[in-house]
């Protein structure tokens, strides 16, 4: 059934998830995030739904852009890794180091920032210990006695990937003016 609403609507972003496993869904903010978990399980338990609504939230909270650091370009990486060089050779604090230790620090560095992009390394921020959502899932498969692995997210958010008018205010008025 189609029904007219009177509004100018389209869509602008969809995804389309084929699975054998479960998808799990998650509303967030009342409706301004939604988002889509694609997990490769042989259970459709109230625990393992939970477990991935709870990874969904994750998603949600955090915006993660890739899901593991298995997924993340080497041109992402490089570039990075170019920021990052730059940065330290303009903090004073590094002066004299040799190349050796900077390359030390830029790597640790990435890491640190993949742990914060990747979904799977962050840090699950549900858990009382320091656990990351890969290890959370996994305890929640190992007690349930079953296969668990999230294969994919999807997130949307209301106005994502709308073009921001630039308006002159004040431009405007004098063009009224007449001026």
């Amino acid at each position: 059934m189609i029904a007219v609403i009177g509004e100018n609507m389209k869509i602008r972003r969809f995804e389309k998830i084929q699975t054998s496993g479960l998808v799990v869904s998650y509303i967030h903010a009342g409706g301004k995030i939604g988002v889509l978990i694609e997990a490769d399980t042989d259970s459709d338990s109230d625990a393992v739904k939970e477990c991935l609504k709870n990874v969904a939230m994750q998603v949600a909270a955090m915006n993660p852009k890739y899901l593991s650091s298995a997924d993340v370009s080497e041109d992402y990486k490089e570039h990075e890794k170019n920021i990052l060089l730059a940065q330290a050779k303009e903090d004073p604090k590094n002066a004299g180091k040799p190349d050796n230790i900077i390359e030390k620090m830029i790597i640790g560095r990435l890491n640190k920032e993949l742990k914060e992009v990747c979904l799977l390394e962050q840090e699950y921020v549900k858990a009382e210990n320091k656990e990351n959502v890969a290890k959370y899932v996994e305890s929640v498969a190992k007690a349930e006695g079953v296969k668990l692995a999230v294969k994919k997210f999807v997130r949307f958010e209301t106005g994502e990937g709308l073009e921001k008018k630039n308006e002159d205010f004040a431009a405007e008025v004098a063009a009224q003016m007449g001026q």
